[in-house]
């Protein structure tokens, strides 16, 4: 394993940098906004500005590539993002943190599709499951090192403002130093609905509906769990908690998507959020210990229902489509991701904390209905002909570029 790493530990090394400061970056500006009086729409909006952005920036970043090269674009990412987070520190105000949040979210994606796109040129089909796994790993344990840094001092100072900038830059001094080759260009994302639509209705229904999900808890969990109460560790530990959670959980769910039709599967975990959600919901004052269990159970429920809805939308497309398939719904995902955080944070100004529940409820309750009555029009796929389930990296964070790695797919890079 080492002989396959050693040539791609540059390139890891800063994607690791990147997710970390990304990681800390996304729990210290809720935090402190609320430290600031910020209004719960308001930090909801910071979620919207990060989906803009990063859709904005998976359309956007191939052709500065294309046009400047990999390394030179890697580097205006970082520089970019280091930026906006020490600007966000001399700003403190919502008028300024939510297009800096933008930036952010367009910076991030970036530089995310060019370490993938380097790692997919770097490494042969024989490693790339192995390599590919190393790499979720390296991200989810970066990320979720930046959000608990934060409970080793006080948010309310310059400091973290401060590391999150030196270490987004310290992530493009890897790639700017390594001497592996260009990769080739990367791939190119457009969002084609009536062919996704055709392909599979359950996914594109789904994937919106879970793109306002998952990025209402994503931007406003730190919020909730300040509001009932939580001391900052506490807080850490609920937002990054059901993260991994969601990843442990993937693997033996997937493997029994891969014996039954998937959308059952999808039903199930579906019920699972519901329950979540109506115990958020129900009880008033659980307990910090209780709101944990609640928030693993969520965690569980929403990172696992995105890619078992883009592995029940591989099982209609051709093995050559996947990659347009996964970039599709992933662009998807980011438009429900732009209106979930303005939902759930105008229903916690309204309703409390609780507000955020209310929104990811009314979701999960959609997921569930509509795949019930498609699957009354639509007979399942032959086991024969179905696609293998991929473990899927927290959809937030995901590029078009992350399908083409784990699959070895570039062939349509240019015509997407």
């Amino acid at each position: 394993m080492a002989r396959h790493l050693l040539p791609i530990a540059a390139l890891l090394l800063g994607s690791g940098f990147l997710f970390f400061a990304g990681g800390m970056n996304a729990l210290l500006l809720p935090v402190r906004g609320e430290q600031e009086g910020f209004s719960t729409f308001s930090l909801g909006l910071l979620g919207t500005g990060w989906a803009f952005g990063f859709v904005t920036g998976c359309l956007v970043v191939s052709k500065l590539v294309a046009r400047v090269g990999h390394i030179r674009s890697y580097s205006v990412m970082a520089a970019l993002a280091s930026l906006a987070v020490l600007t966000s520190l001399l700003l403190l105000t919502p008028y300024a943190w939510v297009p800096l949040r933008a930036l952010s979210g367009f910076c991030f994606a970036g530089a995310a599709m060019i370490v993938e796109s380097w790692l997919n040129e770097q490494v042969d089909s024989g490693s790339r499951g192995k390599v590919f796994g190393v790499y979720q790993m390296v991200n989810l344990t970066s990320t979720t090192a930046g959000q608990l840094l934060l409970t080793l001092g006080d948010t309310r100072g310059y400091l973290f403002f401060v590391i999150a900038a030196m270490v987004y830059s310290l992530a493009l001094i890897p790639t700017a130093v390594s001497s592996s080759r260009a990769p080739k260009p990367l791939v190119e994302t457009r969002l084609n609905l009536k062919e996704l639509w055709v392909n599979s209705p359950v996914a594109v229904v789904s994937v919106v509906l879970l793109g306002a999900s998952n990025s209402a808890f994503g931007t406003l969990a730190a919020v909730y769990a300040n509001q009932v109460g939580l001391p900052l560790t506490m807080v850490a530990l609920f937002v990054a908690l059901p993260v991994l959670a969601g990843a442990v959980i993937q693997v033996p769910v997937g493997a029994v998507s891969d014996k039954i039709d998937r959308r059952y599967v999808m039903i199930a975990m579906g019920i699972l959020a519901i329950a979540s959600d109506g115990l958020f919901i129900w009880f008033a004052d659980p307990g910090p210990t209780l709101l944990i269990v609640f928030a693993l159970m969520f965690g569980m429920a929403i990172f696992t229902l995105f890619p078992l809805a883009v592995a029940h939308a591989n099982d209609h497309a051709s093995p050559e489509g996947y990659v347009r398939t996964s970039g599709g719904l992933l662009l998807l995902f980011g438009l429900g991701s732009i209106v979930g955080p303005l939902a759930a944070g105008a229903a916690m100004s309204m309703f409390g904390p609780s507000g955020l529940f209310m929104v990811t409820l009314v979701t999960h309750i959609g997921v569930i209905l509509y795949t019930v009555y498609r699957i009354s029009r639509r007979a399942p796929v032959p086991l024969d002909d179905k696609a293998h389930f991929a473990v899927t990296p927290t959809a937030r964070n995901t590029t078009p570029q992350t399908p083409a790695l784990r699959t070895g797919d570039d062939s349509e890079g240019q015509e997407n």
